[in-house]
């Protein structure tokens, strides 16, 4: 006999809170990359935005959604909120200067 409706619902309930575990740590991560860029950019004067890399991105991540059976669109909003956020956190570095001593970013974390 199969498992009732609410254990069903229990263990679909553990895998998306375990599956929202993971996105928060990767998207950590990813933010951890993206200031060490911030930093970088700011210590050679380049710009916080690369509207270039962010279109080859943008068609990148279309392309994986599409193979992943997820929308595109939805994808694309998502990956413009978090471009919009990194631009966002490398303009404060670069507003704030950069303490190349305590920078996380040149210690290697």
């Amino acid at each position: 006999m199969t498992d009732s409706p609410q254990a069903q619902l229990a263990e679909y309930r553990a895998s998306i809170d375990n599956i929202d575990a993971a996105l928060v740590h990767m998207l950590a991560e990813r933010f951890r990359c993206t200031k060490a860029v911030g930093v970088l950019k700011a210590t050679h004067g380049l710009p916080p935005a690369d509207p270039s890399r962010e279109s080859q991105q943008i068609a990148r991540l279309r392309q994986l959604a599409k193979d992943a059976h997820l929308d595109p669109d939805f994808a694309e909003k998502f990956l413009n909120f978090v471009i919009k956020e990194v631009i966002r956190h490398h303009e404060q570095i670069a507003a704030n200067g950069v303490d190349l001593k305590n920078s996380a970013a040149t210690r290697g974390e």
